[in-house]
Parts: C-alpha cells; sequence; structure tokens
C-alpha cells in the first residue's frame, strides 16, 4: 500500500535547513541591548543591522521554496518507446 504524502523528504531536508538559518539569523541579531544606565553602540554594527536580517530574509524564502518544491517523478522521464519495450 502506496502512501501519498503532500511533502518528499526533500522538502523536509529543506525545511529543516532553512528553519537552522532563521534561528542563526535571529542569534546573530541578539547580543547585549542598552540598559537605561548605559547606551551601548554595538547594536547598530553591521551584524545586528544588516547580517541577521538577510540571514533571515534568506531563510524564510528558502522555506518557500521548500514548501513549493516539487521533486520529479522517475515515470515522467519515459518516453512512449520504453512504456511499449516493458508491456
Amino acid at each position: 500500500m502506496k502512501h501519498d504524502f503532500a511533502f518528499a523528504r526533500i522538502n523536509f531536508i529543506l525545511l529543516a535547513v532553512s528553519m537552522c538559518i532563521v534561528i542563526l539569523g535571529y542569534v546573530l541579531m541578539s547580543g547585549p541591548g542598552s540598559t537605561n544606565e548605559q547606551f551601548n553602540e554595538s547594536i547598530f554594527d553591521f551584524r545586528h543591522t544588516t547580517l541577521a536580517p538577510i540571514t533571515c530574509l534568506l531563510g524564510y524564502v528558502m522555506m518557500i521554496v521548500a514548501i513549493l518544491y516539487r521533486p520529479k517523478d522517475s515515470q515522467e522521464h519515459d518516453t512512449p518507446q520504453e512504456t511499449k519495450q516493458e508491456a
């Protein structure tokens, strides 16, 4: 009995990789913050303002690709001549 799932194994792998990239983006975005007594200028450096949002955006785009990706079936590539020989 064959089960027809919405996603193939490659879809789940791509989703896991993209989720790891998004988590990495949020980790890059975190860091020491400013308090009421002291202002910390490190919140405006390249890693927090540019690299982390781009990493998160890349991860979200990869999630969309992972959801929409459809693996090719081996039967779609059979030519009519090959199917005649099999019968």
